[in-house]
């Protein structure tokens, strides 16, 4: 197992806009990250990953970028962000910034100058197609609905957007801007970041025939994503991009990658194929959606689970590398989703933080997890803010007469804005969070949920991720330990060994609000001594078999 700095790291995703507020304008912003840092370091974390800071138009919260080398007005200017940058280095932690070359807005200036005519300069940085039989050139979907194509009259063509259409899609397949996007890469490393998150990075490559999707149902648009997802020379632009700009620097990679299968990540993390260092899959984070999609629900299934995270630790064991995460900031609060966010908040927050931080793989947490954060209920759809959350009320309630109460009930189990509310600093109004008006609510329970009395508390949710994240940089078996999966057919809890060296692991987490008599009959784990666990009396010792309370979480060592 090869050793690297970014395998052994915690990272802490930020979400600027509701981190902190440091001019009290509604909106997070730079200083106010600047302001945290402390509080991030006490937590352990090594590298902080900054979602989107660039100026944008912010149509899709800033991932419609239109200067990719500049910064946001709304969150201050390059100088505060240099600042955060040096502050960040000089409490020995690093920075990832959010890379988002699939799509840019379409007021950025090569697409200004792409739509003014057919033989402009920038005409292919984009993908445009003239019309078929009066229609879209095709039949695709956008991710955020309706048609992925949208007319543009200056040249009477259309221009695909996989997303919303103030985000065009770039084309890959033009040499220049592949060059124009190396050296803007170069020109933030060089500033002195530490790595990128690649923001869907594996559909950037498109099927140059662009053909019409399957459609038996014979609706007016559907997905497409067999001709974009990992497409047709994804692995050669990831190369080049390795080659030109990624390996001439010790910096930590990651791919956001819906649709990469295990096989695939193999291909894409294999460090001798000079790719990237990890993706992120989606697949466990599709588990509770039906066959509409993640609007349509399906209740939690822990057997479900076992089979996915079993199948990515050990499809990549020895081959490539795993993040792992249960939020971020697309994905419902983990305690309201795989937890209970009511009578036992503190304990499953903690349990799911134990099932995670022990898996193989590089711990990704999301701002507010640390104090066990929850989902929202807003009364009223005009409270959410969310572009994908509001396309998907307007299409299904008010185009489509769907029960209002159906939908809203979607919008708390799985809408984005569960992770975008503002972080819960402390009990003052609006959490601490701003001294003016925030650009979105924040979740009611800030006094009782608060940054604040969990640092106070060294019972909280907090602390124990401290200790967690301390745990991990002295028990190098946490971090490069082989998985192996126990009682795999147990559908209340879930248990798996990590072994390195002379060492074992045993995980035991219990994903239920039941109490319940466990045993493991094994010559190996004889007897274990308590690493930690989530109840402060918890046994020190393992000979064989417990009682769980609920949501209860030990890992003994062997």
């Amino acid at each position: 197992m090869h050793k690297q700095w970014w395998k052994e790291s915690v990272v802490y995703q930020i979400y600027p806009r509701s981190f902190k507020d440091s001019n009290g304008d509604g909106i997070g912003d730079i200083k106010g990250i600047t302001e945290k840092l402390d509080y991030l370091k006490e937590l352990g974390i090594d590298v902080i990953w900054l979602s989107p800071v660039y100026q944008s138009p912010n149509d899709d919260n800033g991932y419609d970028i239109s200067n990719y080398q500049s910064i946001m007005d709304e969150f201050g200017t390059m100088g505060d962000w240099e600042n955060l940058l040096a502050e960040i280095h000089k409490r020995d932690m690093k920075l990832i910034m959010d890379l988002v070359v699939n799509h840019s807005s379409d007021e950025h200036a090569w697409f200004i100058e792409s739509r003014k005519s057919k033989d402009n300069p920038y005409r292919d940085y984009y993908i445009w197609r003239p019309g078929k039989d009066g229609k879209e050139p095709n039949n695709w979907e956008s991710t955020f609905s309706g048609s992925a194509w949208e007319y543009d009259e200056v040249t009477d063509e259309y221009f695909l957007h996989l997303f919303s259409r103030k985000q065009p899609d770039l084309n890959w397949e033009n040499e220049k801007l592949r060059d124009e996007v190396y050296s803007m890469m170069k020109w933030w490393l060089d500033k002195g970041i530490d790595g990128f998150r690649m923001d869907v990075i594996n559909l950037i490559s498109k099927d140059p025939e662009l053909p019409d999707a399957p459609n038996p149902e014979g609706r007016p648009y559907v997905g497409g994503g067999q001709y974009y997802v990992n497409g047709p020379r994804i692995h050669e632009y990831l190369q080049e991009m390795n080659q030109e700009v990624l390996s001439q620097y010790d910096i930590l990679t990651v791919g956001e990658m819906p649709g990469a299968s295990v096989e695939d990540a193999k291909l894409y993390t294999d460090p001798e194929r000079h790719e990237v260092n990890m993706i992120f899959t989606f697949e466990h984070m599709d588990l509770d959606s039906g066959p509409k999609g993640k609007w349509d629900l399906r209740p939690f299934n822990l057997l479900a689970l076992k089979e996915n995270i079993t199948k990515w630790q050990t499809g990549l064991h020895g081959v490539g590398w795993n993040s792992l995460y249960l939020n971020n900031h697309d994905q419902p609060r983990m305690v309201s989703r795989f937890g209970n966010d009511k009578e036992y908040r503190l304990e499953s927050a903690k349990m799911l933080a134990t099932f995670l931080h022990l898996l193989q793989g590089t711990p990704y947490v999301y701002q507010g997890e640390e104090i066990g954060m929850t989902n929202v209920r807003f009364e009223s759809i005009d409270q959410y803010k969310d572009i994908e959350t509001l396309n998907m009320y307007r299409e299904k309630v008010i185009e489509g007469n769907e029960s209002h109460e159906k939908v809203m009930e979607s919008i708390y189990t799985k809408g984005r804005d569960n992770a975008r509310t503002p972080m819960q600093w402390d009990a003052s109004e609006h959490a601490g969070f701003t001294t003016g008006t925030p650009w979105l609510e924040v979740n009611p329970n800030f006094k009782e949920i608060n940054a604040e009395l969990a640092v106070q508390d060294e019972n909280s949710i907090f602390h124990y991720y401290r200790k967690l994240i301390a745990l991990r940089k002295e028990n190098p078996i946490m971090v490069y330990g082989e998985y192996q999966l126990i009682d795999e057919e147990n559908d209340k809890v879930y248990s798996y060994l990590r072994k390195y060296e002379d060492q074992t692991l045993l995980v035991i987490t219990n994903f239920t609000g039941q109490e319940i008599a466990y045993g493991i009959q094994s010559e190996d784990l004889k007897r274990g001594n308590l690493l930690i666990g989530n109840y402060q009396d918890a046994p020190v010792t393992f000979t064989g078999s417990v009682t769980l309370r609920p949501y209860e979480a030990l890992v003994y060592k062997f």
